[in-house]
């Protein structure tokens, strides 16, 4: 017996369906092969009946002697291997080609339907003997206007015992079928059913936090993408924790490094002592490492609300333009340092409807990684590129540039390149979701040793834009900041 399960409802219903459709089909079969021999033996009477009656009617026997006339029909009439009765209107037989004398009166549907006019037959019973027979009927017509009605009587169990072995033949077949459907269901079950058992063990396995566990097996189709993608998740499940790891020991060693310079000049500071030169450098290093403290915090604060959701947008109209030689001028000490230049190449002076706070943020960490990655004395071009819907401002460096295997994840969180640069590995992160809630996109293309290019596409917005002493190529104004 087989239990419970997806195994014995395949079997189940491959057997059902299977073995409704023999049914069926045996059942029709067996039934046509039964009509057909049916029919067979009843045409062969009608014919007979037609052919004796077209011979016989040219020499009716027009004497009133009723013996002799039966007599010559009965000779006329009478077929091989089958009883011929003639019967009256009333349905009294008055004599048989077998010679006995019934004296009975039949009123089977066959001769009811005889005396309408018609040739008909009826399937049943002999009375007497309860052998089964098939009777024939038709009512002729005899010399002085005599109305006689021609049974013909014929056995069936010679057609029976064969219908009876085609039936059980049938029947074989339909369980040979049956048996083969049951092993061939039982083999399309197990195929299932195993590869189930084998990734639902290795889905327990994951789920007690075991996740250096893989599905095993080339399974195809379904079951195939769905043992590829428990393993892709138990595999981004051990990368993701391997990142966690990554992040807080990084994190961990980046709140260090401050907050034990804040410590340590905060304790020199209380003694006291110190002429007021070194007072001055320690305070500007405390000042210095909480800004860097903030600027942690900050990042990991802004990446949570982008998590949950909680992240909203004060929107206004921005110049673009503007907005880039702002964060020129806020990255130009880094750059200095550096001997990088950044150049701001396009003349165009696009507006955009967004976060002028967020939207700095953006392109400030796009170019402060530039800045970064750049080689001394190096090139950052800054260029907009208009478009019927859309802005792309493109940021390009030629330094150290990304491995392809890097390039696919650095958007990821926590994900660093270098970890030794110091960061949470957020700031790329946060870069894309803020740029995706102004409902533009950013892309990243890079080779290893030629430099990077960012690419950030920003809608323009409908209508008319209000600036400072009007409109904007109208007189329509768009409506105020958002939040």
């Amino acid at each position: 017996m087989i239990k419970k399960g997806i195994r014995r409802q395949i079997v189940l219903h491959y057997f059902l369906v299977v073995f409704i459709a023999l049914l069926l089909v045996e059942v029709i079969f067996l039934i046509a092969i039964r009509t057909y021999y049916y029919d067979t033996v009843y045409n062969h009477v009608s014919n007979h009946i037609r052919l004796s009656n077209e011979f016989y009617q040219p020499f009716r026997v027009t004497s009133s002697d009723n013996v002799n006339q039966l007599s010559e029909m009965v000779r006329h009439f009478e077929l091989y291997n089958t009883e011929l009765q003639i019967l009256n209107t009333s349905g009294q037989v008055l004599t048989t080609s077998a010679g006995f004398d019934l004296e009975q009166t039949i009123k089977t549907s066959d001769v009811t339907q005889a005396l309408a006019g018609d040739t008909s037959r009826w399937v049943g019973k002999q009375p007497g003997t309860g052998q089964i027979v098939m009777a024939v009927s038709q009512s002729i017509q005899n010399g002085f206007d005599q109305t006689y009605i021609l049974r013909y009587v014929t056995s069936l169990d010679l057609i029976n015992d064969r219908l009876l072995k085609l039936t059980l033949f049938a029947v074989s077949i339909g369980a040979a079928v049956l048996a083969i459907v049951l092993a061939f269901s039982i083999g399309l079950a197990n195929s299932i059913v195993k590869p189930i058992n084998n990734i639902t063990t290795v889905s327990t396995q994951m789920a007690k936090g075991k996740f250096n566990v893989r599905i095993k097996g080339d399974y195809k189709y379904e079951l195939g993408e769905l043992s590829s993608t428990l393993n892709y998740m138990a595999q981004e499940i051990v990368r993701s924790n391997q990142v966690k790891d990554d992040f807080i020991s990084s994190i961990s060693h980046e709140l260090r490094t401050p907050l034990t310079s804040i410590k340590g000049w905060s304790e020199t500071l209380d003694s006291g002592g110190y002429d007021p030169e070194e007072t001055k450098i320690g305070m500007q290093i405390i000042a210095k490492e909480t800004d860097r403290l903030i600027g942690l915090v900050e990042e990991l604060l802004d990446f949570s609300k982008l998590q949950q959701n909680e992240m909203k947008l004060v929107k206004g109209i921005v110049n673009l333009r503007e907005l880039l030689q702002e964060i020129i001028l806020n990255l130009w000490a880094k750059a200095e340092k550096k001997g990088v230049t950044i150049k701001l190449e396009s003349e165009e002076k696009p507006i955009i409807y967004g976060d002028a706070n967020r939207l700095k943020q953006v392109f400030l960490n796009i170019v402060d990684n530039a800045v970064k990655f750049s080689h001394e004395n190096g090139v950052i071009n800054l260029y907009f590129t208009m478009e019927e819907k859309f802005v792309t401002v493109t940021v390009r460096d030629y330094g150290i540039g990304i491995s392809e295997e890097h390039l696919r994840r650095v958007k990821d969180r926590f994900f660093q390149v270098n970890p030794l640069n110091g960061g949470t590995g957020l700031g790329l992160a946060i870069t894309q979701q803020l740029v995706e809630l102004h409902g533009g996109t950013m892309e990243m293309e890079s080779e290893l040793g030629h430099g990077t290019s960012v690419i950030v596409k920003l809608p323009l917005p409908e209508g008319k834009i209000p600036v400072a002493g009007g409109l904007e190529n109208g007189e329509e104004g768009m409506p105020g900041p958002t939040v």
